[in-house]
């Protein structure tokens, strides 16, 4: 006779704690471990009451016929793991205007960087435009062709 081991649980939270294995067992994993528990609480081969041994033994069997069909197996872990439907949307009653939601924000160090260094270039840009052209000598202002008068603001006359 096999010496007495504790029993599992009384009532498993699952087959899967009963055959005391993961839910992601092989059926090779489930198998030994069925072998090694039936071996532990047959009723012919444990210390344990006959009547106590019996029912243990058939709550494996159970939970072994459940986890190594895999179509019982699937429906056994849908039942175990509910997937839950998706919460309804609020409802906002008609002619009620929904509330926004602010989404300002402070500007955090590196975005004021980042606009500090683009300001500094269009300053910079437009200096150094302006200042190029008045070292080459060209008028800061010109009228575009179609204007009236020779394009230039000194040929402005009333």
């Amino acid at each position: 006779m096999v010496p007495l081991a504790s029993p599992p649980p009384a009532s498993p939270a699952s087959h899967y704690a009963l055959l005391q294995v993961a839910e992601t067992a092989s059926p090779q994993e489930l198998r030994r471990a069925f072998r090694s528990l039936s071996k532990l609480y047959h009723p012919d081969t444990t210390l344990l009451p006959a009547a106590e041994a019996a029912a243990l033994f058939q709550l494996l069997q159970q939970a072994y016929a459940v986890l190594s069909d895999p179509e019982l197996r699937r429906r056994y872990d849908a039942e175990l793991h509910p997937v839950l439907p998706p919460r309804p949307a609020a409802v906002v009653p008609i002619g009620v205007p929904a509330r926004r939601v602010s989404v300002r924000r402070d500007l955090s160090g590196g975005e004021l960087l980042a606009l500090l260094l683009l300001a500094f270039a269009l300053v910079v840009s437009v200096v150094l435009g302006v200042g190029v052209a008045w070292m080459r000598g060209v008028e800061l202002v010109q009228l575009p062709s179609w204007w009236a008068g020779t394009g230039s603001m000194t040929g402005l006359a009333p």
